[in-house]
């Protein structure tokens, strides 16, 4: 009974992962993203990725996640003591069937098509209602299509627009904005388009993302 008791809660934890995986999704994650994300919050492992500002920076995400970190630690106590009492029968085996049962069911009917719709704008409005715009993190307050980009361009020695101004760089028809230039400790916002640019800035531009990627290159070509 010590061992099924131990099974059935694995399987409690791994509905819970699945319950949480399609929450986050359901709050524009990639699922594969949501899914380590989760598993790293639930174990107290691996969550120091840049990932992980996904959860901490979105405010409907980061309670879901309080709530895994602390049913995480709850569960490791959970099995330490299953474990250490494998050989007693004083194991409520039955109850938390019945409990692995309901996650199960709830697994299933989050994945039905019309409850996931419903969530998905229940989500998006509660964030809209509640949330100020300062509180989303970038992805969430300005990628809303999928031809949107924000690309951090660094000016090193050899880059070709060392010495030049952004306002002769970017076309007026072209949808590129400049957000600012960051240069040491200093944002240079009001005279970005017409701040010479020197070696160590970083140009922080968001716009459409063929336009941004013809004139600047990717995220890749930067780094190399």
């Amino acid at each position: 009974m010590g061992v099924l008791f131990i099974l059935i809660y694995l399987g409690i934890v791994l509905a819970v992962i699945e319950i949480h995986t399609l929450i986050f999704t359901y709050t524009g994650l990639d699922k594969h993203i949501a899914r380590f994300q989760v598993i790293s919050m639930l174990t107290g492992t691996g969550f120091t990725t840049g990932e992980s500002e996904l959860i901490i920076d979105h405010p409907i995400r980061r309670r879901f996640g309080a709530f895994l970190i602390l049913f995480g630690a709850f569960s490791l106590a959970v099995i330490i003591s299953a474990i250490s009492s494998i050989l007693s029968d004083e194991f409520f085996t039955a109850k938390i069937s019945i409990v692995a049962a309901v996650l199960l069911v709830v697994i299933i009917i989050l994945k039905m098509p019309k409850v996931r719709d419903y969530l998905s704008k229940k989500l998006e409005h509660e964030l809209e209602e509640h949330y100020d715009f300062r509180d989303l993190p970038i992805r969430e307050a300005l990628l809303t299509e999928d031809n949107e980009h924000v690309l951090d361009y660094f000016i090193d020695e050899k880059c070709e627009f060392n010495g030049k101004e952004l306002g002769d760089i970017i076309d007026e028809d072209d949808d590129i904005n400049v957000l600012f230039i960051q240069r040491g400790d200093v944002k240079i916002r009001k005279e970005r388009l017409v701040t010479k640019l020197q070696e160590g800035d970083h140009i922080i531009l968001y716009g459409e993302e063929q336009t941004i990627e013809d004139k600047f290159g990717t995220n890749e070509d930067n780094e190399n």
